[in-house]
């Protein structure tokens, strides 16, 4: 049995890293009012109280144009500042665990619960949440003691209130819960400790520690990346990379060939167009030898610590290249791999689609070719057509991305799929 049967989360400080959001609207409102002259680091303090107070205590206003800032703020906050935001690293690993140990998960936050429920959406955070209190955009003062009370589940014996600010701490005590002050937001020890926080957790690791003693860490996810050379994976990459890493994911980007020392020396080989006498089995060899090594010394562990593992291209690489524009077969070149890879294969792959024509054309003047993008226009047609008979076989896995929209579009649909397959699990 674990110590808590239901954990209540703030937002701001606590899941999300909402700092630059609150700040810039918070001094869009000041200056809409003729408050021009100040320090922007003074708009620090409004992470954690009341926005009502806090105009009023910062900035010496009345209670009217208090109210007209918290209106302004609420005005920037709708349009822009709400996704100015990213989630802590390790939380929705945390929150995954939770939920699969049984235990409620609740939040209880002074924002209002519109910006609430849109932030955990936006995240895909909100399917972990049993209960969410927040307050309206009608509410100006925001007690704490009274949120929390509301978002406790009823017949819950053991619940504990999480928290950066003193204000959360005060909140969960007056309601006779344990409390855990975290180190990682925008409160200070100091504040926590004198509130009497029963634990201080310094990382999300240390709330593992805390709610869930013992328990083995989710696995990672193995995220791979194929297409054309030319296909724009790797920009796409840098960008999934950003999206996920928002989310509060840990990511480790690889790539293959390569991704360790050893394997990067095999790439070497590989790719070297000097070597242009290699012939195809030695090429599916070294792939194949490079990949072991890469398994076993990154993948593995990274997804044995729970962290995203992106990699540019993986064994459906072979598949394609060796398999079918080689002409040693799919079925053959995938037989050859079995024992490097050992069954682990990934859990998603993105396969960005665009015809070798485009793509001939997208990488020509680039930069200098290396062995394999050397190959006739003939070569890379057949991996295309090799990869949209592999998509067919394995739609449950790969993720079809038409590579021919704009950049942004790209990067939508990849996104919504890997957000899709993170959902699923």
């Amino acid at each position: 049995m674990f110590p808590y049967d239901a954990v209540l989360f703030d937002l701001d400080g606590t899941l999300t890293e909402s700092a630059p959001g609150i700040m810039r609207s918070a001094g869009y409102a000041a200056r809409k009012l003729g408050y021009v002259d100040f320090d922007p680091q003074v708009l620090r303090r409004f992470i954690g109280p009341p926005l009502f107070e806090s105009f009023q205590k910062i900035f010496g206003m009345d209670e009217a144009q208090a109210l007209k800032a918290v209106e302004l703020y609420r005005e920037d906050f709708d349009a822009v500042g709400w996704s100015v935001n990213a989630v802590y690293e390790g939380i929705p690993m945390l929150l995954r665990a939770l939920k699969r140990a049984g235990i409620k998960i609740c939040l209880a936050t002074a924002k209002p619960m519109v910006f609430a429920e849109r932030i955990l959406r936006h995240f895909g955070l909100w399917r972990f949440f049993d209960v969410a209190i927040g307050i309206t955009l009608e509410d100006h003062h925001a007690d704490k003691a009274k949120l929390v009370r509301a978002a406790t589940p009823a017949g819950c014996e053991r619940p504990v209130m999480i928290g950066d600010r003193f204000y959360d701490v005060e909140g969960g005590r007056a309601n006779g819960m344990d409390t855990i002050g975290v180190l990682y937001g925008y409160g200070s020890r100091e504040e926590l400790v004198q509130a009497d926080a029963t634990h201080i957790a310094a990382n999300v690791a240390a709330l593992w520690d805390i709610l869930l003693p013992g328990a083995a860490r989710e696995p990672g996810f193995f995220l791979s990346v194929e297409g054309l050379d030319g296909s724009g994976k790797s920009s796409q990459i840098e960008r999934l990379c950003e999206h996920l890493r928002a989310r509060g994911y840990e990511v480790v980007r690889s790539r293959e060939p390569g991704g360790c020392p050893i394997a990067e020396k095999i790439r070497d080989l590989l790719l070297d167009p000097a070597n242009g006498e290699m012939c195809s089995l030695t090429e599916a060899l070294l792939y194949a030898a490079g990949r072991a090594q890469h398994v076993r010394q990154v993948v593995r562990p990274a997804l044995q610590a729970g962290k995203v593992l992106v990699c540019d291209r993986f064994v459906d690489s072979s598949a394609v290249y060796q398999g079918a524009a080689r002409g040693l077969g799919l079925d053959e070149v995938m037989a050859l791999n079995a024992p490097a890879i050992d069954g682990t294969m990934p859990d998603l792959t993105l396969y960005f689609a665009v015809d070798p024509a485009t793509a001939m054309a997208r990488r020509s003047g680039e930069r200098k070719l290396d062995r394999i993008e050397r190959e006739q226009q003939a070569f890379h047609a057949r991996v295309y057509a090799a990869y949209e008979e592999l998509a067919r076989r394995n739609p449950q896995r790969i993720a079809r991305i038409d590579a021919s929209q704009s950049i942004d579009g790209i990067a939508r649909s990849a996104a919504e799929a890997v957000d899709a397959a993170l959902d699923r699990r």
